[in-house]
């Protein structure tokens, strides 16, 4: 593992086509929108809003809720749009009684990652242990229908409790061929992690990110992709490495969504690696 990982730190590791356009000059080939961003545009509009995300470039959307409409509608407005719905967006609830019927309307909208978005409140290790038991659980299952199932970070998993990191114990307690994880970018390193070491140390493990930016601390506010202090090329570039598919631009609080989605959309189009 660690040579492998030596090896692509020096970027001799050959890339796959279907990622890239084309080396030298690489570039993210379908960028992708988490549309809780836009969620009021959403609510009050479902398919204008799905249409001006589309003009705007992206091909991509990941969902968080889909505001009292149907699988089948869902998939009629994606298809309208001319956008694709990878992933979305579950509460840590959904994989309780009821998951054989989120499943199946996962699959009649197209997607292929269901996300628990958060863990909750966890007090302890063995807690974040027990979730482990039940993200596998429910991953098998998953696994099963079609759908691959992941966990998506904030800052609180990256805190240490008796000595170790919550993500860490996750990673370690959950199957990989059942559980796979949602990096985002923006709360871990606003937690002093390094996204880096986890791209190195657990290649395949992440396989998609959150695209956002920060701010100078403190307080690390969010902010536009590329107007903040991340990395880019060194985090897209060293992801994609690792095995990271799909890569969602997402801004929790913007004071104009459509502006923040169109400036990070923008940045990310022109980024070469």
């Amino acid at each position: 593992m660690y040579r492998r990982d030596a090896v692509r730190l020096l970027g001799a590791l050959t890339l796959p086509g279907s990622i890239f356009a084309g080396a030298p000059h690489q570039r993210i080939l379908a960028i992708g929108l988490q549309l809780f961003t836009v969620r009021a545009a959403l609510e009050a509009d479902f398919d204008a809003t799905l249409a001006r995300v589309a003009a705007i470039g992206y091909r991509e959307v990941e969902f968080a809720g889909y505001f009292g409409r149907s699988a089948q509608q869902v998939r009629a407005s994606l298809r309208r749009a001319g956008l694709i719905a990878p992933s979305a967006h579950i509460p840590l609830d959904a994989i309780g009684n009821g998951w054989e019927g989120v499943l199946e309307n996962a699959l009649a909208i197209g997607h292929r990652y269901l996300v628990v978005a958060s863990a909750g409140a966890v007090i302890d290790l063995d807690g974040y242990r027990r979730i482990a038991e039940r993200f596998n659980h429910a991953g098998e299952m998953a696994k099963k229908a079609g759908i691959r199932f992941a966990y998506h970070n904030h800052d609180v998993e990256f805190a240490q409790l008796a000595g170790k990191l919550p993500y860490d114990v996750l990673l370690e307690a959950t199957d990989p061929r059942y559980v796979c994880f949602e990096m985002d970018l923006y709360w871990i390193t606003k937690a002093g992690a390094n996204p880096l070491t986890y791209f190195a140390r657990w290649p395949g493990r992440i396989q998609m990110v959150h695209v956002k930016d920060a701010a100078a601390a403190p307080p690390h506010r969010m902010t536009d992709v590329g107007a903040g202090m991340l990395d880019w090329r060194s985090l897209l570039g060293r992801g994609m490495q690792a095995g990271v598919k799909h890569f969602f631009v997402e801004q929790d609080e913007a004071s104009d969504p459509f502006a923040s989605v169109t400036a990070s959309y923008a940045y990310l189009r022109d980024l070469r690696f």
